[in-house]
């Protein structure tokens, strides 16, 4: 930088990319459909009379209670993979470390989701008494 640098001029290109309004947004629309999807589902188990395995597959046969359920999963970890990406990008500085972490936020994000979704469906769509 010289001396006859602007005080913009020294800043340009290292500001804002303009996504951080859009992302800002992304994450408080999830926090919202989670915490609304978690009152459903607080709701919906205090309303059931035991709270065994045998009932428990049972609600979750009801599509009223999968759909809901897959949307609360994909919120969750939808919520849960924004949420650390923040993390990450603000704190680790090192371009390797920081792009070998986000793969391993996203590979556990959607490993994790998935299988929580399998084991929804495999209720939902098995075989009544199973």
């Amino acid at each position: 930088m010289t001396d006859m640098e602007t005080p913009i001029a020294r800043v340009r290109g290292l500001g804002s990319a303009r996504e951080g309004g859009a992302h800002w947004w992304q994450e408080r629309q999830s926090s919202i459909a989670a915490f609304l999807l978690y009152l459903w589902l607080l709701v919906s188990v205090l309303r059931l009379a035991p709270l065994d395995q045998r009932t428990m597959a049972e609600w979750l046969r009801d599509p009223f209670a999968a759909v809901p359920m897959l949307l609360l999963i994909w919120v969750t970890f939808r919520h849960l993979r924004d949420g650390l990406q923040v993390v990450i990008e603000d704190y680790v500085h090192e371009e390797g470390n920081k792009f070998f972490a986000l793969l391993l936020l996203n590979i556990f994000a959607v490993s994790a989701g998935a299988l929580a979704a399998f084991a929804v469906l495999r209720i939902a769509l098995g075989t009544p008494g199973a």
